[in-house]
Order: structure tokens, then C-alpha cells, then sequence
């Protein structure tokens, strides 16, 4: 199925990207330093039947929610993002990295007693090979919690959109998202949350939720107990509306695109803006941080929707974790 727009659509949509310059992003959530070993293979090792990489290169770039932060920051928004790292080499690796990409460090919380989180991943011929994790995964401590949420209160006057980042390390728990959510509602600020399955029922009363297929169906098993036949996406997409009070769920469907769940509205079928699909990691990160630019910037949640698929097809057609350049998303709209 084609994606096609308008030509009013078209100027509407380059509008609202035009506008991304002058919003005000808030991201809260796991902070991940992604690791990338480049190399080749030219043999199988002799001791086991896995390849040998003879390593080239690597290189070093701000992971998990700082993804997000960095895709907004790559399509010209201004970011805030707020997290927790160890005192510790990867820490400073991670702050150094965040500097570099021109990412505000004013919202780290640092945390001696935890590690920073490592993802490496072992590149060869384009091809991952393997990929290995160091990290903690239990609960931040409340002693971090209560510094993100003293962070949150001193900044969100001052934001559009906030950005709640699930990867499941430790920093989503009950009382700090039933605080910001709280806090968001008294100053009228959107609240969209990228969501990890086990958590769904943390999201209550939030803005907007954006999970993948295979998260909608855990997350709409997890808050309506276990179903004896797979329901429908509808069925998924306004339950998960009606169980957890959402204005609106935006489920991303790869080659499929996107279903919008809207409040009042009928479901939107957003269809794939991919045109070769080359790598899926950090596909998600990308849709949150255009939708919530988009927003910012004075859309309406479909043209939100349609915006960020624009943007997740160019994303999904470059290798690891990267982001989309204004340049690139305005010629998506273009050709669109």
C-alpha cells in the first residue's frame, strides 16, 4: 500500500517540521552507552563453529533513552534529558559522548552504588554477529528517583511534550511515573510513553503509548488477563484506550505501519513509508521523538502519527542505532 499525501498535507507537514527548532523536550528514563565493534570475517575459529571478527574499528553512542534524545536533537528540537548513570568508565564515556552530540547533561543523576549500562554490539559485513550486555536491571533507588522528580519539577514549566523511555533498567516504577503524570496534568503537558511489556499497568492516565505489535498484544494480556484466542488490533488497541484512560494509543505494525487509537475518533490506518528495511533497533526511539516534536510543534495527533511513520522509514533503512536529519524527513514529506 502506498503512502501518499497531499499537496495541502504536504505544506501542512513541513510547517510542523519547521517548527521543530523551537520546542522543548523532556525525556526521562534508562540511560544505555551503545557500543559498536566493526570488523570483518574471513574464517571460522578452529575451537568452536562461530566466526572470528578481525576488529576495525568501534565507535560509542548515547543508547536507550538517550536515543530519543538524540533523535530529537537530530531533527533540530531542544532536549532535556534526565537518567541515571554509574560513577564509573562507561559514565564518563557515556557524559563525553552526550557532549559531543550536543545533548544536555544537566539532567544526570549519578549513582556510585549502580553500574552504567553497556550494549555491545559485534558488526561484521553489515550483519550483526553478537551482541552482549553489562548492566543492572533492578529498581533505581528511591534516593535517584526523588533527584529525577525534583528535576522534573524545576523544568517542566518549560517543556512541550514529555517523553517517558521504558527499556526496562530500573528507572520506571509506580510512584515516579504516578508523580510526573500528576505534575504533567497541572501544567497541561502531553505525557507519550515508549512502553516496556511487564510495566503496561504503570501508564495510567498518560497521554499516548506507543508499542510495537507483539508489546500491544503482552501489554493488552497483562492488564485484561490471559485470552483464550489472539484478539483482534482493534480489540487491543481501544481496550488498552479504555483500561489504562489513554487520549490515545499509536501502535506500530513494521511492514504493516501504523494503527492510531484516538479517543472519540475513528481507529487511523497509517500505512509503511519504509521502502527497504535494513535494520528495525532504534525504530521506536525515532517514532516517539518525531511524534513528540510534532506535537510540540502544533500537530494533531494524526498528523503526528504520519509524520513519525515518515521519519521511522528512514530510520529503519540505515544500520544501528541512528537518526534521521531534518533534511531527510523534509524530502520524505516531499515525496511522499
Amino acid at each position: 500500500m502506498k503512502n501518499t499525501l497531499t499537496s495541502s498535507e504536504k505544506k501542512r507537514f513541513l510547517e510542523i517540521t519547521g517548527g521543530f527548532k523551537k520546542t522543548r523536550i523532556l525525556v526521562i528514563g534508562d540511560f544505555i552507552l551503545d557500543q559498536f565493534v566493526w570488523g570483518s570475517v574471513k574464517r571460522i575459529s578452529p575451537e568452536a563453529p562461530v566466526p572470528v571478527v578481525k576488529v576495525e574499528r568501534e565507535s560509542f553512542m548515547p543508547g536507550g533513552s538517550l536515543n530519543v534524545a538524540n533523535n530529537i536533537r537530530s531533527l533540530r528540537g531542544q532536549v532535556f534529558p534526565c537518567g541515571v548513570v554509574g560513577r564509573d568508565l562507561y559514565g564518563r564515556m557515556l557524559i563525553k559522548v552526550m557532549r559531543k552530540q550536543g545533548i544536555e547533561t544537566g539532567g544526570i543523576v549519578y549513582d556510585p552504588m549502580r553500574p552504567t549500562s553497556l550494549k555491545t554490539r559485534v558488526i561484521a559485513h553489515s550483519q550483526q554477529v553478537v551482541r552482549f550486555d553489562r548492566e543492572k536491571t533492578d529498581d533505581v533507588s528511591k534516593v535517584d528517583l526523588l533527584k529525577i522528580l525534583q528535576f522534573v519539577r524545576e523544568n517542566i514549566k518549560h517543556m512541550d511534550v514529555v517523553i517517558l523511555e521504558d527499556y526496562g533498567k530500573g528507572v520506571m516504577q509506580p510512584f515516579l511515573l504516578k508523580e510526573i503524570v500528576r505534575l504533567a496534568k497541572r501544567h497541561k503537558k502531553p505525557v507519550l510513553v515508549d512502553p516496556k511489556e511487564k510495566h503496561f499497568v504503570y501508564y495510567q492516565g498518560v497521554t499516548c503509548i506507543t508499542p510495537n505489535r507483539s508489546e500491544a498484544y503482552i501489554g493488552y494480556e497483562r492488564t485484561h488477563g490471559s485470552c483464550y484466542q489472539t484478539p483482534e488490533l482493534d480489540t487491543v488497541g481501544w481496550g488498552l484506550m479504555k483500561k489504562l484512560k489513554l487520549d490515545s494509543v499509536l501502535i506500530t505494525l513494521g511492514e504493516d505501519g501504523m494503527a492510531l487509537f484516538e479517543k472519540n475518533k475513528k481507529l487511523t490506518r497509517v500505512p509503511t513509508a519504509a521502502r527497504e528495511v535494513y535494520d528495525v533497533s532504534g525504530a521506536g526511539d525515532t517514532v516517539i521523538a518525531t511524534l513528540a516534536l510534532a506535537l510540540a510543534a502544533g500537530a494533531k495527533m494524526q498528523e503526528a502519527a504520519k509524520i513519525s511513520n515518515l521519519a521511522a522509514g528512514i530510520v529503519v533503512g540505515k544500520l544501528g542505532t541512528a537518526t534521521v536529519a531534518p533534511e531527510e524527513l523534509e524530502e520524505a514529506i516531499r515525496k511522499a
